[in-house]
């Protein structure tokens, strides 16, 4: 079954399975065609999110357990709506060793415990390292911190660090708790060290959650277990997986899963594609989770035109020029460097070349320098996320192309990795290396280069290329085109709960690109009134300051607290600054603090509000209307200015969506108009509803994909298509330039079949000529959604 929209709720402690059963009436007012939950399985207490499952064998208590699930279930059939499920098959949480039974089990029993064979831990490195002593213990100190904090419990079961607690394997509870330690399955280290000699694999960089071998038909069944027994029943529609590219064998797990699914389900995977990058043929599955659809709806309200200007008010900024390249680059090399050092020595271990490799002048060292060298190039040369050989072998050559570019020097080490991951690519290296190069990618370009490279940071989304400012239209006709053709079936989102900017955000901030004259002299002055200690970090600030406003003090600060961290330029998690790190926190209080620079700001964003809301119009009209299945993050049906999380996933303010809908469904137009018209966001409502339920009532209008373009002196400000000869989509672009230029004057838009008459279900008005007017379409709204009346 496939829905014909998603509505994503993120359940928690705060958001029950009971509350969202409440909600199902709502939703099925909204339009929605099935509720779309985040993990539901036992997971870390006050997770937020559900990805650091704990417990794949139950239902998750905190979000309401069993007698929750049961209700929401309810709810939607009763409704006629469908349910899609996330799920996280590439690892679990270990956060709290005892929460986790499983891993309980291996801290307990080592090699020998029945769970040993469900995680991928490197036995053969010696006893589990568990990077969990606190900043006092640098590496060198210890043994120092283990003799002042660590206890043993009074009945010597448990080694206690401050409040972890961690199982003493039978028989060896005699003794000092340092004793105890040394004869245990695992050593408690410095987190330092986790970064460069951990001996588990992980997510990302994250020691707190641990990959699971999902591969395993066993682990599969135990892992999956719950799940599929709610797929069994019928009370799951569909599933969402979760970071398939951490899996040994993604293809491998997809017909694994599908064969447990059946052939009729909605199978989706959070997959993020390069630009023109397609799904691997071989896998089963519906499509992603959107992040590409993403890119090119929110890319074409962006005006390429302001590029120039941008770009050289940021090497003024900053000092120099950049190159966007070159910056993911050093990031991903960076990164492989330092926090996934770990993964790199690993994967290096596995590279059959002899230690009598020959090394040269320029790269003096042994040889297992020079292999690691070689890895962390290679990883950092994929120009996707990873190859799925043998299928996917060209971003493979590209990889070597690119590494071998950087390092002449290491050509032959590289050469000998390259042909041992196609002589055998189901062999050890060759999984290593493509479970590790989406690592890479993820934490340099993602949680790196998107918090340095901020020319324009409307850009700097998931799934996004900030070297490609915007997408043209035809460029866009043709990504759609290609879905229709291609993926129908595929999920389209705008904003999810790990987006760095909520899709309201970056349809404010496209209108910068429409004036970067005014905005350059705007941001000079403000930063020169307020500095923060470094320059890219001022021009990321200012331009989210601008996008989220208003935004609080609390809210700003705990933002760049996380991207400076995230950039690592001037402070990291990992070597915190604590000068700069106060600089930052105090620096929103002190600019909020600042009369004259929020009276600017007010002003300011007064002038391009109103610009930004018709570009979120425009963005969700055509997501909605657009192919794919799409999918509305919660709260986002009424303008939501967010930033990363866990900005995203504050509380959604249920009642008030609840009063606006029923007065839309009242006969109520609510005003678009200047900077006081619509204040509570009724209008993004609007659009959301109507095309929503249009969708739901007339699947048959939403079937094939064509450009339909304007003509006339303005039609650059159109982005029109038609989904069937009954149905056109038309939303404005660039509004600022169309303003300025006059407005439409004699811009028509020319309709198929221009005999019929259309009427725009968003506003009930009737438009009767072939080639109406566009200043008589969008009269009321920067977006119209036309049906033809027969």
């Amino acid at each position: 079954m496939t829905p014909s929209s998603t509505y994503r709720i993120q359940f928690s402690r705060d958001t029950t399975l009971q509350q969202g059963a409440e909600l199902v009436p709502y939703l099925d007012a909204l339009g929605v065609g099935a509720v779309y939950a985040s993990p539901l399985l036992e997971s870390g207490a006050g997770s937020n999110h559900g990805y650091d499952v704990v417990d794949p064998t139950r239902i998750s208590g905190e979000r309401g357990g069993e007698e929750g699930r049961r209700a929401l279930v309810d709810a939607a059939r009763e409704r006629g709506l469908g349910f899609l499920l996330d799920i996280v098959p590439n690892h679990v949480g270990v956060d709290v060793a005892k929460a986790n039974p499983w891993w309980w089990d291996v801290l307990t029993h080592g090699r020998s415990s029945r769970y040993a064979s469900y995680f991928d831990i490197d036995w053969d490195a010696g006893p589990l390292l568990l990077p969990i002593l606190g900043a006092e213990a640098d590496p060198a100190d210890e043994e120092k911190v283990l003799a002042e904090q660590l206890t043993l419990s009074d009945d010597g079961s448990e080694l206690r660090y401050y409040e972890h607690a961690f199982p003493v394997a039978p028989g060896t509870g005699e003794g000092s708790a340092q004793e105890v330690h040394e004869r245990q399955h695992y050593r408690l280290t410095s987190w330092k060290r986790g970064a460069a000699e951990l001996t588990y694999r992980r997510f990302f960089d994250v020691s707190t959650l641990a990959a699971v071998r999902v591969e395993d038909p066993e682990v599969f069944a135990a892992t999956h277990g719950a799940v599929l027994r709610w797929v069994e029943a019928g009370d799951v529609d569909g599933l969402r997986v979760d970071h398939p590219d951490g899996l040994s064998d993604p293809g491998g797990y997809m017909r694994r899963l599908r064969a447990a699914i059946g052939p009729d389900r909605w199978l989706l995977v959070e997959k993020i594609l390069g630009v023109g990058e397609e799904l691997p043929v071989s896998w089963p599955v519906d499509g992603t989770s959107g992040y590409e659809a993403l890119r090119e709806i929110c890319g074409v309200f962006v005006d390429a035109d302001g590029a120039g200007l941008l770009t050289q008010l940021t090497a003024e900024h900053i000092g120099r020029k950049e190159n966007a390249h070159a910056a993911e680059h050093a990031a991903r090399r960076e990164v492989a460097d330092t926090i996934l050092a770990a993964e790199v020595r690993r994967i290096a271990a596995l590279v059959p070349v002899p230690d009598a490799a020959p090394s040269t002048d320029e790269e003096p060292g042994p040889a297992a320098d020079r292999v690691r060298e070689a890895v962390a190039e290679l990883l950092c040369g994929f120009p996707v996320y990873r190859s799925y050989l043998p299928e996917g072998r060209s971003a493979l050559d590209t990889a070597v192309s690119v590494a071998i570019t950087h390092r002449p020097d290491l050509a032959d080490v590289v050469g000998v990795i390259a042909g041992t991951m196609v002589g055998d690519p189901e062999g050890k290296l060759a999984t290593r290396i493509q479970q590790t190069s989406g690592m890479v990618m993820a934490k340099g370009v993602e949680d790196t280069t998107f918090y340095r490279y901020n020319r324009f940071v409307a850009l700097n989304e998931v799934g996004g290329d900030p070297d490609r400012f915007g997408v043209s239209p035809a460029e866009f006709h043709d990504r759609c085109a290609g879905r229709v053709a291609s993926w129908p079936r595929t999920m389209t989102t705008l904003s999810t709960h790990d987006t760095k900017r909520s899709e309201d955000v970056r349809a404010r901030l496209a209108v910068l690109a429409e004036i970067p004259d005014e905005w350059a002299p705007r941001l000079r002055r403000w930063a020169a009134a307020h500095p923060l200690p470094d320059r890219s970090l001022e021009l990321l600030a200012w331009q989210n300051l601008v996008g989220a406003w208003p935004i609080s003090a609390e809210r700003m600060a705990a933002y760049l607290g996380k991207a400076s961290k995230e950039a690592k330029l001037v402070t990291s998690h990992v070597d915190a600054n604590a000068e700069v790190d106060a600089a930052v926190a105090a620096w929103p209080a002190q600019v909020l603090g600042d009369p004259g620079t929020v009276a600017e700001i007010d002003e300011f964003v007064a002038r391009i509000d109103a610009p930004g809301r018709g570009n979120s119009l425009g963005q969700k009209l055509l997501q909605i209307a657009g192919p794919g299945i799409p999918d509305v993050y919660q709260g986002t049906e009424l303008y939501e200015y967010s930033l990363v999380d866990p900005d995203n996933r504050r509380p959604v303010d249920w009642a008030l969506r609840r009063q606006l809908l029923e007065r839309i469904d009242g006969g109520w137009l609510p005003d678009f108009g200047g900077v006081d018209a619509d204040p509570d966001g009724a209008t993004k409502l609007l659009v959301t509803a109507q095309a929503l339920l249009l969708r739901r009532q007339r699947p048959e209008l939403f079937a094939g994909y064509r450009a339909v373009p304007a003509e006339g002196p303005a039609a650059e400000h159109a982005i029109a298509f038609q989904r069937s000869p009954q149905l056109v989509a038309v939303a404005t672009r660039l509004p600022i330039g169309l303003t300025a230029r006059g407005g439409w004057a004699d811009t028509v838009l020319p309709l198929p079949d221009g005999a019929a008459t259309w009427t725009d279900v968003l506003t009930g008005t009737p438009v009767e000529s072939s080639a109406p007017r566009l200043a008589q379409v969008l009269a009321r709204y920067p977006v119209a959604l036309l049906v033809r009346s027969d």
